[in-house]
């Protein structure tokens, strides 16, 4: 499995939001000079990230983008399925269902159970509000800002 650009810009785009203060719309433009990252790739990943609920938006002078809940609402699992699609090691297993013929039989199957169940169990138990916390080097994430 490899994390696809989309899926990496995507995760440093909402932890950029997450650093600043909490109902200040930030300005793509500031994000993608931030992040150095295209603000034409950026406004395709926002746009997915928008239509899903994760970011709220404003036109116009002071709008910008800011995140829809608080940090500790989202999980890196999370936006990484949103713009990667699954996240399973293999095929039978991006379902809750294995419907492959050969799973009963499949000894390799036992693997990719394990590898799929210890990258969900990380992303799935790390959130925005982890990632803020471990950047700013603090124990509490009350007091964040823009970088």
């Amino acid at each position: 499995m490899m994390i696809s650009t989309k899926g990496r810009y995507a995760l440093r785009l909402m932890l950029d939001l997450a650093l600043c203060k909490e109902g200040e719309y930030i300005p793509l433009k500031e994000i993608a000079g931030r992040q150095d990252i295209s603000m034409k790739y950026l406004e395709q990943i926002v746009s997915v990230l928008s239509r899903a609920g994760f970011v709220r938006s404003v036109r116009g002078t002071g709008g910008g983008y800011m995140l829809a809940k608080k940090p500790e609402a989202y999980t890196v699992g999370m936006i990484l399925r949103l713009t990667e699609g699954s996240l399973a090691p293999v095929s039978c297993l991006e379902t809750d269902v294995n419907t492959c013929p050969r799973a009963d039989k499949c000894i390799t199957l036992s693997v990719w159970e394990k590898l799929n169940n210890a990258v969900n169990s990380v992303v799935d138990n790390i959130t925005l509000a982890d990632l803020v916390r471990e950047h700013l080097g603090i124990e509490d994430s009350a007091d964040m800002y823009c970088i």
